[in-house]
């Protein structure tokens, strides 16, 4: 098939449907209709056949990469493959036929599995309590953020500052000064934890919380973390856990049990929702026993008769989400934990370690590894080896598209030159890995022979190197007749 867009395979009059009599006139449709909203002309729509139109997306789907068609090393995502059984429970007229204003009578095995997932956050995390409200990460992040301020302000003093290490998840800082605290890194040290005595340094009454991956975005489980607990505490500060890493640790290790008073839970990076595309995500939000109370009404609990949405909270903090959060994620991510048990989810982690540290053990001789440590779900490699024969990390990256994988992450962590960010996932098998690391090998080599080769990369893909700056000032998301 060639690559003619739709609208130039479109010819006058021809169609793939047939529509009953409208019964109205054109000329009465002001009568029905104000002026102000109907068109002056007729829509730019392709006329084409039913046949045409199947067979244009169908090829589009071919063109572009997702998990069900290959490997995707997202470092710091976690884009795991996500298993059909979840899309199907999804799917059960029960759950996808519900409406978020019926009866709570009328709904009550929604509202049991979502108090019961609730509940497995919680023994899974560690943690007291959980609210599955927050449709996003990022909007757990900042939820977890306004929980902490009503947290102090009930203490009397709301305080100014969040401290985040100098690795920290993008997202992290933005949410940080949302909530109307003042962002204050943290350095790393040479060993990618965080400084100790830069933290030390940093503490006073001001400082409301620390907020830090674990495993950090290096990929390495900050060991020293029950010291920065203490180091908090000393100052009546809190401990906020960004769970963006949380597939490395599940059945191992419990961010309740270390001291953390927040965590958020990304059920698309661990638990297997759908990822990508804007959403719809969910970001649940758990707690230890001094913050429950401030986390967003409605609670879902339950009494002899049944389960009930509970608004009577006087302390929390209101509302976060529309309804109660993505209902149709909360399902697939309750099937996800049901069907793997509490075994089967520490296998997830123990194979996501494994496959990472086999990914850095097989690329560490063409790659160089700016932090060295036995990393757990994820590594970070540095591309200055290849940038002194003047290969960036995003030729590198590039490259792989012609080679058949997604590229990784790049240029983050921030604190690791020309960094390659890869996370296998636990759902990858060894076959996989290895097609990844002889591409990635045979990159390394044509640095070396043929540097401006990859340099030109991808030359296989649909579209060639873009002028990535020119098109993010210059943005054309639709077709018209001018653009010819």
């Amino acid at each position: 098939m060639s690559g003619k867009l739709i609208f130039e395979r479109s010819s006058p009059g021809r169609r793939g449907f047939t529509l009953p009599p409208l019964g109205v006139t054109r000329k009465k449709l002001p009568d029905l209709i104000p002026g102000s909203f109907l068109r002056k002309h007729e829509p730019e729509l392709p006329e084409v056949a039913e046949n045409e139109v199947i067979r244009h997306f169908v090829a589009l789907s071919r063109l572009n990469y997702h998990v069900d068609k290959g490997f995707y090393p997202l470092g710091s995502c976690t884009m795991k493959y996500n298993p059909k059984v979840n899309e199907m429970v999804a799917r059960l007229d029960g759950f996808a036929g519900i409406h978020p204003f019926q009866d709570e009578e009328d709904v009550q095995g929604a509202l049991e599995l979502m108090y019961y997932l609730s509940e497995y956050l919680c023994k899974i995390s560690g943690m007291k309590a959980v609210s599955l409200q927050p449709a996003a990460g990022a909007q757990g992040e900042l939820a977890g953020l306004m929980l902490i301020r009503a947290y102090h302000e009930e203490q009397g003093n709301p305080r100014k500052k969040v401290l985040l290490p100098d690795s920290a998840h993008g997202t992290n800082p933005a949410s940080v000064a949302i909530s109307g605290y003042k962002v204050v890194p943290v350095r790393s040290n040479d060993k990618g934890l965080i400084d100790l005595a830069d933290l030390k340094n940093l503490l006073d009454d001001d400082v409301a919380a620390l907020m830090v991956t674990n495993p950090n975005t290096l990929g390495i489980f900050e060991s020293e973390i029950k010291q920065v607990k203490k180091m908090l505490d000393d100052v009546g500060a809190l401990l906020y856990m960004d769970g963006a890493n949380l597939n490395a640790l599940l059945g191992i290790v419990r961010p309740g049990d270390i001291g953390f008073d927040v965590l958020h839970i990304n059920l698309h990076k661990t638990f297997s929702t759908p990822h990508g595309g804007g959403g719809p995500g969910g970001g649940p939000i758990a707690v230890s026993d001094r913050l429950e109370d401030y986390l967003p009404v409605p609670r879902i609990d339950k009494t002899d008769s049944g389960f009930y949405f509970d608004y009577n909270r006087p302390k929390s903090i209101g509302k976060v989400t529309t309804f109660f959060g993505n209902f149709a994620v909360l399902v697939r991510a309750f099937t996800y934990i049901r069907m793997h048990g509490d075994e089967g989810l520490r296998k997830i982690s123990r194979n996501a370690v494994l496959n990472a540290n086999y990914l850095l053990k097989k690329l560490e001789p063409y790659y160089e590894l700016a932090y060295p440590s036995t990393p757990m779900h994820e590594i970070v490699l540095s591309a200055d080896k290849q940038k002194k024969q003047g290969v960036k990390a995003i030729d590198i990256a590039k490259r792989l598209l012609d080679l058949g994988f997604h590229a990784p992450t790049i240029y983050f962590p921030l604190i690791v030159h020309e960094a390659i960010m890869i996370e296998p996932t636990d759902t990858e098998s060894k076959e996989t890995l290895d097609e990844f690391v002889q591409a990635m090998i045979q990159i390394a080599q044509e640095a070396e022979k043929d540097p401006e080769g990859v340099k030109q990369a991808p030359v296989s893909t649909p579209v060639g190197r873009l002028d990535e700056a020119g098109a993010a000032r210059n943005l054309k998301v639709r077709w018209s007749h001018s653009n010819e």
